[in-house]
């Protein structure tokens, strides 16, 4: 239970802080905004696919072929990420932020708060990361039962790699997709929200149309099959939406508060996803899936709202709400 409160910690701060610093380290070297689309493309790229690969194949030769036993792949992470806090402490230069700002919790969430109410863009992109990222960790605990729910033997480390390959072609079509002057984030996500929503709606098409197998044990069926097709496609809609999600993030919210508007996104996500793992045995998998892809329909519909507000100017900057904060309650300095 500690390690899972320790790493629940450790996932928050890989997607906030890290990309906080990322982003304001990019803009104080001065580097080009158009540089910033293609790290986090290879980010993607390059950590969630090419190194969760390898990491897969070498977790499974510690406990196959090497016999150390379940816990060995843990023990080879906290090596690997002890080498990682060496190398960021020895060559990351620290980011403090603005020194005379309150470095107080509850102020810093208030602070959030008042960015989000007050600007619609910060909002709606807060609800499309908690709609597409909680439909996404549902997906992840509800493959495996869905492609074989008559306990067949189906090659989890294969289709783990499989979508893992797709997410690396996902990222690899976003750079391209980012690196075109003519082309706006805001656009082609609502064809990949699309895309994404009906992938998730072919477990429920497959239980209409296609008769479900009796036969227990075996090979995947073919209705399993046409699932992990519409699987796939869905990993590639997700490594198409991390570095285009990122690219919108550092377009809109604003740098003082990114961090904390960022978690701040995370709650209802967390919330949706324990309310979902609590109730799983009480619904069929079809209504689970049917849940995701109305949720990333809904997602969809948000980001044409984005697209269509993107080019409006905000009605108020980032200080000028903080004055207004300040100016409200004189008490809080």
């Amino acid at each position: 239970m500690v390690g899972r409160v320790l790493g629940g910690i450790a996932t928050s701060l890989l997607f906030s802080s890290f990309e906080s610093w990322l982003v304001a380290e990019h803009n104080k070297r001065g580097f080009e905004q158009q540089w910033l689309s293609i790290t986090f493309s290879k980010a993607i790229f390059l950590g969630n696919g090419l190194v969760a690969i390898v990491a897969g194949l070498l977790g499974n030769l510690l406990v196959d072929s090497l016999s150390l036993g379940p816990v060995a792949p843990f023990d080879a992470a906290s090596c690997f990420l002890a080498i990682g806090m060496a190398v960021i402490l020895s060559s990351w230069s620290e980011n403090y932020g603005d020194p005379s700002e309150s470095k107080d919790l509850l102020t810093q969430f208030r602070g959030a708060a008042v960015a989000i109410a007050s600007d619609e863009k910060i909002a709606l992109l807060g609800a499309i990361q908690s709609l597409f990222e909680g439909s996404m960790y549902t997906f992840v605990f509800l493959w495996t039962p869905a492609l074989s729910p008559n306990d067949e033997d189906i090659p989890h480390g294969f289709i783990f790699a499989t979508f893992m390959l797709a997410s690396m072609l996902g990222s690899s079509l976003a750079s391209r997709l980012m690196a075109r002057q003519s082309l706006r984030v805001e656009s082609y996500m609502q064809i990949v929200f699309a895309v994404a929503s009906a992938s998730l709606m072919l477990p429920i098409l497959i239980s209409f149309f296609v008769p479900p197998s009796t036969e227990r044990g075996g090979g995947i069926s073919f209705g399993g099959c046409i699932l992990l097709l519409g699987f796939t496609t869905f990993e590639a809609c997700c490594g198409i939406f991390w570095p285009s999600i990122m690219k919108m993030r550092s377009q809109y919210i604003p740098e003082e508060a990114r961090s904390t508007i960022m978690n701040f996104f995370r709650i209802p996500l967390n919330i949706f996803v324990c309310i979902v793992l609590y109730n799983v045995s009480a619904f069929p998998i079809t209504f689970m899936f049917g849940m995701c892809s109305i949720f990333l329909l809904v997602a969809c519909f948000l980001q044409r709202r984005l697209f269509l507000i993107a080019e409006k100017p905000k009605t108020e900057d980032w200080e000028a709400m903080k004055e207004r904060d300040t100016e409200s309650d004189p008490l809080n300095i």
